[in-house]
């Protein structure tokens, strides 16, 4: 049986996500495994004095004892809650870091795909705070599904993967059609051209069809798209045909080189409205 892993903080985001996992659940009869992290205070976060130890100060100790009773509760009310429904369902909670704990449960609990909610950032405050889900798409070994608002599975009719088709990863097509398949959706293909990547359209088609028969892709529609940006241009065209999830793959880089880079999918995991789906390539 496989497996969706959602991580849960009690956000009105991961509660999103948690409803278009249970959907998904439902559709597939997969396994759903809600996973929550409760962070522990360190002296420097709960404590301005200076004591040692991250639980000197008796409020902090106080505070945190009755969060971990009352999320204890609400897992157990989920699980209840879910006991009679035609897929099986887990929750588990863990202390430490987040990102830390979901890359681990990710492993663990061999999950075949995450997701996660997200409230996205731009600008300044991208850059100065990030945030655990960009961290998961950057990092996780399956495909992650970020989710900004309300939206069911049965929901998504059209989904967009944008790539340059030059060396797609198998690994990313095999997923991204089983996910296709799952939800049962249209896939639009769209290259994005911009004035500092410029190819001209014959030459793009073709790698759009070479793609399409060496992976036996079915798509509805084909597309060579014109912006300042790929990121733009991504998000353009999704606007444009109404799309309900835009899918890509992510190079998974990290440190000096992802900051000369940058990531294009998680530019897009962070401005766009709707579902993406993102899967690391192993390139």
């Amino acid at each position: 049986m496989k497996t969706i892993l959602v991580p849960y903080d009690f956000s009105k985001e991961s509660e999103y996500a948690f409803e278009f996992a249970k959907g998904l659940a439902k559709k597939t009869k997969n396994k759903l495994k809600l996973f929550h992290v409760i962070e522990l205070p360190t002296p420097q976060s709960f404590n301005s004095f200076g004591e040692a130890g991250a639980f000197s100060n008796e409020g902090t100790q106080i505070f945190m004892i009755e969060l971990i009773e009352k999320r204890k509760q609400q897992m157990r009310e989920f699980e209840e809650s879910l006991k009679d429904s035609d897929f099986k369902f887990e929750s588990k909670m863990l202390f430490g870091n987040p990102f830390a704990g979901i890359t681990k449960e990710i492993i663990d609990a061999k999950a075949d795909i995450v997701v996660m909610g997200s409230k996205g950032s731009s600008g300044l405050e991208e850059v100065l705070i990030g945030s655990n889900t960009e961290k998961v798409v950057r990092n996780a070994s399956c495909p992650v599904i970020t989710i900004k608002g309300p939206v069911t599975p049965d929901q998504i009719k059209k989904v967009v993967f944008a790539s340059d088709f030059t060396e797609v990863p198998g690994d990313v097509v095999k997923r991204l059609k089983a996910a296709i398949e799952a939800i049962d959706a249209e896939l639009h293909l769209v290259k994005i051209n911009t004035p500092s990547m410029f190819e001209n359209t014959r030459t793009s088609m073709e790698k759009i069809k070479n793609f399409m028969e060496d992976f036996e892709i079915k798509a509805t529609s084909m597309m060579v798209y014109n912006s300042s940006s790929e990121e733009d241009g991504i998000l353009e065209y999704a606007d444009d045909i109404n799309a309900d999830m835009i899918a890509m793959s992510t190079h998974g880089r990290t440190g000096f080189l992802h900051l000369l880079s940058g990531s294009i999918a998680e530019d897009v995991v962070n401005a766009a409205k709707r579902p993406v789906w993102t899967m690391k390539s192993k390139k």
